[in-house]
């Protein structure tokens, strides 16, 4: 049997292999043969790629949704079985229902072979919907479905999931469940000895637990190698952790402020973020040796037009080597998403299924400020930070002098190929893209007033709307294909 497993792309699509992908395949029994299509890596053509396969499965997330909506109606015009997983069919279960044959709810490691078993005697499901997995015993991913050479030069690994966090606008704790667990520490090791030595940690916070991180990275200590990864605020604060870090490889961590501010902070639910800790945290990590990479999200409640000239200051005074800046988004299922419908907030209740959509579109009104006011702060925030000068203040003040080692200077200087790319995609494409906004804007306008009074959806009214989505994001770099618009990230 032929199976083919596809990655559909979006806006913030990640040059890294789909592990959970990988995963997948490598649970397939030996005689049934994988295909693996990443639309990043080499853009599906709705003409010319369908394949004549026995099954094919896609993995969605809410950004992907479309595309992947209109990659199964090709396979399935020509009778082909398609089944779909990952976020987004965890979150609105009846829409993608409507798309495909199958869905699976939550993590598909302990319902894929079933689900195999039963397609191969003719009595596949709708729906499975397995509990969250233990990750002992878990199968390497089949690394050999990624060969392509556009993939950044990190191998991935994952040691746990889940969290029990309650940030409003996030799905993890749904997606994967509300506590963590982990994979033993010795089966991430023998893992580790078999890759290269740049590795990435797709994990959401590689410190969440110091015993396990003690524990993996005591270990990971003797294997000499480098690795960057995502972490909270909360972990990185205490100097036992920042040392255990760099001593086992840390080179660069990815760090979610989300918002500078306190009452935003607060707002959110992501009481673990201490602003008035912020600069502390970020000279242990340089002291270190490890370059800080930071996440901020625009458009909470809380958020004025002044918080994004405050923000892009914070992250060159605070030297980051690389910062990211997203707009919030409701993603369907989430508590966010929820709240912002039933008070009547969202300018499309079901945004994923535009073929417009791009990270620079906000489908909600903000409180303090205007959607267009929210775009250009989000184009501004990016352009300014990415400025030469900006680069300049940035790059000189982590040179080395007699009371600061040279290692956290070397290493941001490898990372800073990434600041002129990011140069280019800000002045260019990102700025670009606002006179586009401001015209799709102008076409909503027109097209309410000649509708009349716009109707308020309920979430009664809205099906398919189940457990929260979450889409992360990264280092954004730019490509088109297909007519599709895409912002691709880099994690």
């Amino acid at each position: 049997m032929q199976i083919e497993l596809i990655a559909p792309a979006s806006e913030d699509s990640a040059y890294l292999p789909r592990m959970g992908l990988g995963v997948l395949a490598g649970l397939t029994p030996r005689e049934d043969e994988i295909i693996y299509t990443d639309d990043l890596v080499r853009p599906f053509d709705l003409d010319k790629d369908v394949k004549d396969v026995d099954l094919v499965g896609i993995s969605v997330d809410s950004k992907t949704a479309r595309r992947s909506y209109d990659i199964a109606a090709r396979y399935r015009a020509r009778g082909v079985k398609v089944v779909m997983g990952g976020i987004h069919p965890t979150a609105c279960p009846e829409e993608a229902l409507e798309h495909c044959d199958a869905i699976v709810t939550g993590e598909a490691e302990d319902a894929w072979p079933e689900l195999l078993a039963d397609f191969k005697r003719g009595a596949m499901r709708a729906a499975y919907r397995p509990e969250f997995p233990n990750l002992a015993g878990r199968p390497f991913a089949r690394r050999d479905l990624f060969t392509s050479k556009k993939y950044v030069p990190f191998q991935v690994v994952q040691t746990m999931r889940g969290c029990p966090y309650p940030c409003e606008f996030c799905s993890v704790s749904t997606a994967n469940g509300p506590t963590f667990r982990f994979r033993p520490a010795d089966e991430v090791i023998a893992e580790l000895k078999m890759l290269g030595k740049l590795i990435l940690f797709a994990d959401d916070n590689v410190m969440v637990h110091r015993q396990y991180a003690k524990e993996l990275f005591s270990k990971m200590a003797e294997l000499d190698k480098h690795w960057v990864g995502q972490c909270s605020l909360a972990a990185v604060k205490r100097l036992e952790n920042v040392k255990l870090m760099a001593e086992s490889g840390c080179k660069a961590l990815f760090i979610g402020f989300e918002s500078i501010d306190e009452e935003t902070v607060k707002f959110t639910g992501k009481r673990q973020n201490k602003p008035s800790q912020y600069k502390e945290t970020m000279e242990m990590l340089h002291e270190h040796g490890i370059s800080t990479w930071g996440s901020f999200v625009f458009g909470f409640d809380t958020d004025s037009p002044e918080i994004f000239d405050r923000t892009v200051e914070f992250g060159i005074e605070m030297q980051l080597t690389m910062a990211l800046y997203a707009i919030l988004t409701p993603y369907p299922g989430t508590a966010l998403y929820r709240r912002y419908l039933s008070e009547g907030r969202l300018t499309d209740p079901k945004w994923w299924l535009r073929h417009d959509h791009d990270a620079g579109s906000p489908y909600y009104v903000p409180k303090k400020m205007t959607r267009e006011q929210l775009r250009e702060g989000w184009v501004k925030a990016w352009t300014k930070f990415y400025s030469y000068s900006s680069m300049w203040r940035r790059f000189t003040h982590r040179m080395p002098t007699k009371d600061t080692p040279g290692s956290s200077w070397l290493q941001t200087l490898g990372f800073w190929p990434l600041n002129f790319m990011q140069h280019q995609l800000a002045h260019r494409k990102i700025a670009g893209g606002q006179q586009r906004f401001r015209a799709g804007i102008e076409l909503e306008a027109a097209a309410a007033a000649f509708a009349g009074p716009a109707v308020t959806p309920t979430p009664t009214g809205n099906p398919g709307i189940a457990p929260p989505t979450l889409d992360l994001g990264g280092v954004l770099t730019k490509r088109k294909s297909d007519g599709r618009r895409a912002l691709n990230v880099v994690g």
